[in-house]
């Protein structure tokens, strides 16, 4: 996220991107299925109508809880809403291309234009851009989520994973090394006789 220029739309938008990405745990073809009127604001921050998804086949639809930060520069709510306001989007696409001269377009982001955004600013930072796509943002909030030692359920409830068998699989790789059974087993000390 900062390595996003926030004084452009291209900015902005991929700032947005990033952070409700991370923020909503979606998957990548979720965040550029949004439209405007998916998204609401409430005191407590957003509310983000997913209206198909991979687990929800039959379209009822799932809602997602994006929390406000408010203070803090990764606000995902704040960078949504600034999105929205300097790009004057009310309906439609809630990603939208942008064309020479960062001029809006009307047509929404791609799934691999998502991956390929994550993996050029990766890059930025100094991160080994091929080891970052799309789903980086989803898989980054379980393991940021999962060292946090937040509940399964509450991870389950954001990231909307049917299974809690494929989910603990974020928690046991960020636990693989906690109460692991050699603890202190190869420390000096007195010897046993």
């Amino acid at each position: 996220v900062d390595a996003v220029p926030p004084q452009t739309l291209r900015g902005l938008r991929d700032r947005a991107l990033l952070l409700l990405g991370f923020a909503g745990a979606f998957r990548r073809s979720e965040l550029v299925a949004l439209d405007a009127e998916h998204v609401t604001q409430r005191d407590e921050g957003l509310s983000v109508r997913i209206a198909h998804s991979k687990t929800d086949q039959e379209g009822a639809g799932q809602v997602v809880a994006i929390p406000a930060v408010p203070g803090s520069p990764y606000c995902p709510v704040r960078a949504v809403l600034d999105w929205l306001t300097v790009a004057a989007i009310e309906r439609g696409p809630l990603f939208r291309r942008l064309h020479r001269g960062d001029t809006l377009g009307k047509s929404r982001l791609s799934a691999q234009s998502v991956a390929l955004i994550v993996k050029d600013l990766a890059g930025k930072v100094g991160l080994d851009a091929a080891r970052y796509a799309g789903h980086s943002l989803r898989s980054g909030f379980l393991t940021s989520a999962a060292r946090n030692r937040a509940s399964l359920f509450k991870m389950a409830d954001q990231s909307r994973h049917k299974s809690l068998d494929v989910l603990r699989e974020y928690v046991r790789n960020e636990e693989r090394f906690e109460d692991h059974a050699a603890d202190g087993l190869l420390r000096p000390g007195p010897r046993a006789r």
